[in-house]
This record gives structure tokens, sequence and C-alpha cells, in this order.
């Protein structure tokens, strides 16, 4: 077997095997930000991972308690860092965000094109975005920060993400128009 040297470093028991199964089910499903009902579990996770501190004065680390935390703590984690990588180009510099962004609409306008997608991206791609700053990166961003687990790069994420939405705002509707433009050219 090809992968057995693999699956032995991930796991040695049938509990840690169960574990990394639950782990990989949900990162996987971290990556579906529409469906709402996991959107409130993956909250609440969250904020019971980080609302919860291990008992004052308790440095075992190896106590029952403290690891149940601290897999809770690392899955939601590794959860959110998935979805950071679908989109870290919001939270970075504003000619990567466009870059990216523009790709996405292109990507949208095909699948309205071959009837995959119900409404024409153009109808409402300045908004959507707005909204997708204000209810999805930027709570995200702060979740990273909160978790530390980009260091001082955390706070850069979370800063890039406010002010490439404060832009959108200023300039989003003429990128919009920039956008259809140059794919009305190439049709």
């Amino acid at each position: 077997d090809a992968y057995s040297d693999l699956r032995r470093a991930i796991y040695s028991t049938a509990d840690e095997l169960k574990r990394f199964r639950q782990l990989v089910v949900n990162t996987v499903m971290a990556t579906d930000i529409v469906d709402k009902d996991l959107a409130k579990q993956r909250t609440a996770r969250w904020g019971k991972a980080f609302a919860e501190r291990c008992e004052q004065g308790n440095n075992d680390t190896s106590s029952a308690s403290n690891s149940v935390h601290l897999n809770r703590r690392a899955t939601i984690v590794i959860e959110h860092l998935i979805q950071a990588s679908d989109v870290v180009h919001t939270m970075q510099h504003w000619r990567v965000y466009i870059k990216w962004n523009e790709r996405l609409y292109r990507e949208c306008h095909a699948a309205y094109k071959a009837g995959r997608l119900a409404e024409d991206p153009n109808a409402n791609w300045y908004e959507g975005e707005i909204g997708f700053f204000d209810h999805y990166v930027i709570p995200l961003a702060k979740k990273l920060k909160e978790c530390g687990v980009f260091g001082v790069s955390s706070a850069e994420c979370l800063s890039y993400a406010a002010k490439n939405r404060d832009e959108w705002v200023q300039r989003g509707k003429q990128v919009v128009e920039e956008f259809a433009s140059r794919l009305s050219c190439e049709e």
C-alpha cells in the first residue's frame, strides 16, 4: 500500500484515526460558506473554544479536560485557516484583491452565460462585495487576529481587509464597470 507510511505517521490508533477523520471532514465542510447552519455551528464552536479557558492553576496539559479544550481550539483554527485560504486575496494589497476579484467575476459571468448562474454578476457585484467584507471577510480576519495563528501578520490581514472594503466602497462601481468593459471587448 503506497500510503501506509503516511497513515502511520498521521495516526496509529483507532481513536487517532477517528480524530483525524473528523478533522478532515470539518475542514472540508468549512469551505462551504453558504450554508447558514454550518456557519452557526462554526460560530458556536469558535465561541466555545475561545471563551472557555483552561482551569486556572491547572498546568497539566495532559489532563483530559485540557486535551479536549486544545483539540477543540486546534480544530476550529484549522477550519478558519481553510476559510481564509479561499478569500485571502481580500486581505492583501488592493491590486491583489482586484486581480482575484476580477477572475471570480469572470468565472461567475461565464457561469451566467452558460445558464449555471441565475443572475448576471453585474446586477449586484458592487453591493455583494460590501456585504461579503462586512459579514464574512472582516469577521474572519478578526478571528484570525484573535487566535494569533498568523502572529503579527494577523493584524496586517485585518488592516488590508478593512482598507480594501473602504476602497471598494469608493471605487467599486467603477471597478465593476471596468470588469464588464474588458469582458465585452473580449466577447
